[in-house]
């Protein structure tokens, strides 16, 4: 699947499809006009003028925005948390590019400050290299609840004072976009720091109950829920838990990993009819890793760690495809699952995520059978 510069020799291009998904409307037969890697507009594919270079992907090809993945944490075998250095990032964005996210939040789960610093600084020097696609990072953990660890190692895992907080918001400063943390461990002051500091939380490997989470969602400002159903308190019909509190919540956005292990499809197509817009896609992405405590192993379609389910293979194009095919998505709607909505949750323009003019020309080109046949970045 090639990744196609939208800057590369003549300037000037124009990107012809079937179909294209601004991501808002839909349009018939038109044309992506870019210099520079900008959008220009977007019109009738007939009414190119002869100073674009024309690149026609046929009637049948669907050019859409290019997909967003908030939550990934190694590729090619490199996990940021055992090499938190550039090219690891490097390796993550291109691994998210082939599955047609030209946006990506390299994530380190629960460790100590002293490797989570390192992944901050792996961050900055990849920026500093030029490198692009990479937002941020994710820090997941290590604020989390014993019992609703998962894979997260429980050497690590505290409830942290104000000053710890500071110290770790201090040193991530401008790098660090969400951090996934257990709100009742945490104390509101915490809460309400971090989100100061233009950090999302995100409620996330949670044992809170029902009323907890909803006087979190009502009182601190959290919005938002980690990887759906996964390492969180249940829906049960005496303790309805987080889950239940999000579904039960007008405003919450969840982040669900649609891979047919970490969620059964089912279970996705009754949050999406619950939450709609407000359910986003994020691939879980880990990569085969022999060193350090999370030993990530290949098992079929999916890893796991310590005999622990622990990460997906998605790409974001896997995500969309099984949330079309096995959760019964609308396409647009998939699209948007896949790209607008995770842009929104970052608070980032959507100029990543819409086709729109001015905006970057970052692309997802699809085949009539929603097959990826370019990313255009």
């Amino acid at each position: 699947m090639p990744i196609i510069s939208t800057s590369s020799m003549n300037n000037k291009k124009a990107y012809t499809a079937g179909t294209v998904y601004t991501g808002t409307d839909k349009l018939r037969h038109h044309a992506v006009l870019t210099t520079d890697g900008h959008i220009d507009a977007l019109v009738p594919a007939i009414a190119v003028s002869e100073e674009y270079e024309v690149k026609s992907f046929g009637n049948q090809a669907i050019i859409a925005p290019a997909f967003v993945d908030l939550q990934l944490y190694g590729a090619n075998n490199r996990l940021l948390s055992v090499y938190p250095d550039a090219q690891t990032v490097s390796d993550i964005v291109q691994y998210s590019k082939s599955g047609g996210a030209a946006w990506c939040l390299p994530t380190v789960a629960t460790n100590t400050y002293e490797v989570i610093f390192k992944c901050i600084d792996a961050i900055r020097d990849y920026w500093q290299q030029g490198g692009k696609g990479a937002l941020g990072l994710h820090v997941e953990g290590p604020w989390i609840s014993m019992e609703k660890r998962g894979a997260h190692n429980p050497d690590w895992i505290f409830s942290p004072t104000l000053e710890q907080v500071e110290e770790l918001i201090e040193y991530g400063r401008n790098v660090i976009k969400i951090i996934t943390l257990a709100p009742e461990v945490c104390t509101p002051d915490i809460l309400e720091y971090i989100q100061l500091q233009k950090i999302i939380v995100s409620a996330g490997h949670s044992n809170a109950t029902y009323e907890q989470a909803i006087e979190t969602f009502n009182t601190t400002g959290v919005a938002t829920v980690t990887h759906l159903y996964n390492a969180m308190s249940p829906m049960q019909h005496r303790a309805p838990g987080l889950v239940g509190a999000v579904l039960d919540h007008p405003l919450v956005k969840a982040a669900i990993i649609p891979d047919g292990h970490h969620v059964d499809y089912a279970a996705i197509r009754i949050a999406k009819k619950i939450l709609n817009e407000r359910l986003f896609a994020i691939t879980d992405a880990v990569t085969t890793t022999t060193e350090g405590y999370y030993k990530h192993q290949f098992a079929g379609d999916k890893y796991t760690s310590n005999g622990i389910l622990s990460g997906s293979a998605l790409t974001m194009h896997k995500a969309f495809i099984n949330l079309v095919v096995y959760a019964g998505v609308k396409v647009d709607e998939a699209l948007r699952m896949c790209s607008l909505h995770p842009a929104r949750i970052i608070k980032h323009s959507d100029e990543i995520a819409l086709l729109k003019n001015g905006y970057p020309a970052s692309m997802v080109v699809l085949d009539k059978a929603l097959n990826l046949v370019a990313t255009i970045n």
